[in-house]
């Protein structure tokens, strides 16, 4: 089989490729997901919520999920040759700074956005 000069040099290239900017992006929603879990779990026994310990108990399995496609993604990064350096909060958005085949890049994303796509994420892991 032979291997197209593009896509070696796709392969080689340390320009994140339109996969390696849909990981990056994973993993920043994912940790979003999380402080939100981490959020609603703490908040979950001071309100008058009649069943706090099973919403409790729902919110972990999903926090158990959200963690397991976290080390999944973690694996995927490695391999790509993607490593997460640092995360910088602005006014309105986020942007986070990573280095992808040993060269510097950054993914900003504004809060709406983080907001909306959580949001369905959460709903997403519901479903499952």
């Amino acid at each position: 089989m032979a291997i197209r000069h593009a896509d070696l040099q796709e392969r080689v290239s340390n320009t994140p490729t339109d996969e390696d900017m849909a990981l990056v992006q994973r993993h920043i929603l994912l940790g979003i997901v999380m402080l939100i879990l981490d959020h609603d779990i703490r908040v979950m026994g001071t309100g008058s919520i009649k069943l706090p310990r099973l919403y409790e108990s729902l919110l972990r399995g999903v926090q158990d999920r959200v963690l397991l496609d976290q080390a999944a993604l973690r694996i995927k990064f490695r391999e790509a040759g993607i490593k997460p350096v640092e995360e910088r909060r602005q006014k309105d958005g986020l942007d986070t700074f990573y280095m992808c085949r040993g060269s510097k890049h950054h993914c900003y994303l504004p809060w709406s956005f983080l907001k909306a796509e959580s949001e369905q994420l959460i709903k997403q892991y519901f479903k499952a």
